[in-house]
């Protein structure tokens, strides 16, 4: 594969908000409201058009979306699509991208294991499909260490997570749980008190002592350490292989239906993003943080992007037994009826790109449609 060119192009990106209950449950906690990119899409010169004039993708400002902020702002999904042109949105919560999806807004987006369960399941298995995986990890328990020095002290404390009922709020009531801790999960008051805040308050919030940590994606959890915070827990290290879903693809079951030739030219393009970021990080760190500069107006200082970074894993897996592990957690904490996953990917378009690749399919733990 051709390289990308070393001047970084203009492009956007984005980080899931990542809902499980019907009512407050978003991701990384930024709002609510979508926003078309303005920039031109990436176009190959002269390419063949697919069977749609355009492909919506849909996503995040955040570095766990570094598929979508690098394919994007690199041409590398463009460049697939050739006269196929790709129209970015970004969104600022979970239900708002599910909400696009479902009206057509969007063809296909980026977005955490939460709001693909819950929209899922909300739709009765209608709504969306899994096709491919993103990323995994970039989640930490960051502590003020002059109050918390081991896990053990946090009972009493006041440890924030995005949202109720959000990803990283599931898995650390889980962990709570586990600990055989008792924390009403509605309120948050407990031997724990879990307070929900958005990420872009909880670092002013820790900093005024106010919160004594927090269990928060990236890059939050490295801008509490830049405000003298500690990594007590990296959440990567509670999962099997220290690897669980925090990005996922998924398309709109009507767009799969009638432009599958689409959505194999955008999986190229993300298969062919992941294996350039894995092989050129440091070129791959500094596209990633571009694009947010573009899109937030401030690049992310090198004390806080560098290790958040390095805690992301980019993947083409989707990693689809953690997804489940993550629904019996939420259903676990009574946050979530127990849903019906079955038929949620459909990996054979991403396993077919993967082979002519030589690379290894991919698995769906039982929950691939038929």
């Amino acid at each position: 594969m051709r390289a990308p060119r070393t001047t970084l192009r203009r492009g956007l990106a984005a980080a899931v908000a990542l809902p499980l209950l019907a009512v407050a449950a978003t991701a990384c906690g930024y709002g609510s409201e979508a926003k078309d990119d303005d920039a031109k899409p990436n176009v190959s010169a002269g390419g063949k058009k697919l069977s749609a004039d355009t492909v919506k993708i849909g996503y995040f400002p955040n570095l766990t979306h570094a598929t979508a902020l690098v394919g994007i702002q690199e041409g590398l999904i463009a460049k697939e699509l050739g006269g196929t042109t790709v129209k970015p949105s970004t969104f600022n919560a979970g239900p708002s991208e599910i909400e696009a999806l479902n009206a057509g807004s969007i063809d296909i987006g980026f977005i955490g294991p939460s709001p693909s369960i819950n929209g899922y399941a909300k739709s009765k298995g209608q709504s969306l499909r899994i096709i491919g995986g993103s990323a995994s990890g970039g989640v930490k328990l960051v502590v003020d260490p002059k109050k918390i020095k081991t896990l053990d002290d946090l009972k009493g404390k006041k440890i924030a997570t995005p949202q109720l009922g959000n990803t990283q709020d599931v898995a650390f009531l889980n962990w709570i749980s586990e600990k055989g801790w008792k924390v009403d999960a509605q309120s948050g008051k407990g031997d724990v008190s879990v307070v929900r805040s958005d990420n872009k308050v909880t670092p002013d919030a820790f900093k005024s002592g106010s919160l004594d940590g927090a269990w928060v994606p990236e890059p939050t959890a490295s801008k509490l350490v830049a405000e003298g915070g500690k990594v007590l827990l990296d959440e990567s290290t509670l999962w099997p292989d220290d690897k669980f879903v925090i990005t996922n693809i998924i398309v709109s079951q009507k767009f799969l239906s009638e432009h599958p030739d689409v959505v194999d030219a955008v999986l190229r393009g993300t298969v062919n993003t992941n294996k350039w970021i894995n092989a050129n990080p440091d070129e791959a760190k500094a596209s990633a943080n571009s694009a947010l500069e573009k899109l937030s107006g401030k690049a992310l200082p090198a004390d806080v992007l560098d290790p958040a970074w390095k805690s992301i894993q980019i993947t083409d897996d989707p990693l689809a037994a953690t997804l489940q592990a993550q629904a019996d957690h939420a259903v676990k904490a009574g946050l979530l009826e127990k849903p019906d996953l079955e038929g949620i990917y459909d990996l054979k378009p991403l396993n077919k790109i993967l082979e002519a690749e030589g690379q290894p399919a991919v698995a769906d733990a039982g929950l691939g449609a038929e």
